[in-house]
């Protein structure tokens, strides 16, 4: 009777691990705006839902770094649903105050921009299964603004 109980199991948990999940890609970062006390930037992620219902996400998790440092993280709550069977993109809102920037002198210092890892985490109520993470991870480099950004061009 065990052994019959652990082939269940097994056999459960291959089809689970088989299960279509969604997938992520960042697909750009870019500088949305200037304040006094930070720089935000813009991650636009898109996600493939390989079922035919709308999933709600439950949340987004995020996680900048810039030469081995984390520089921003955050969460954004209850971003909305993917599209059934299609594709959704998602705008992801990073905060970088500027005294991290200023952290990181060496590395703007050469070009002007920022070499980042960026960290996303899709947290998605799968029917039946319960929530699962979505990780994707993305690398690249974003442009800081100048003085032109703070004081727009004329």
């Amino acid at each position: 009777m065990a052994g019959l109980i652990e082939q269940a199991k097994q056999f459960v948990s291959d089809k689970v691990a088989s299960m279509a999940k969604p997938e992520a890609t960042v697909k750009d970062v870019d500088l949305k705006g200037v304040c006094f006390s930070y720089v935000t930037y813009n991650a636009k992620v898109n996600v493939a839902n390989p079922y035919n219902v709308a999933l709600p996400i439950c949340e987004i998790r995020y996680v900048l770094k810039s030469s081995g440092s984390e520089i921003a993280t955050g969460t954004v709550p209850d971003p909305g649903s993917l599209k059934g069977n299609g594709d959704t993109m998602l705008d992801v809102e990073i905060k970088v105050p500027h005294n991290v920037l200023i952290s990181l002198v060496k590395d703007i210092a050469l070009d002007w921009d920022i070499d980042y890892e960026l960290q996303v985490f899709l947290v998605v109520d799968i029917p039946i299964f319960g929530n699962i993470s979505v990780p994707v991870t993305s690398k690249g480099e974003v442009k800081l603004p100048s003085l032109s950004d703070y004081f727009g061009k004329k």
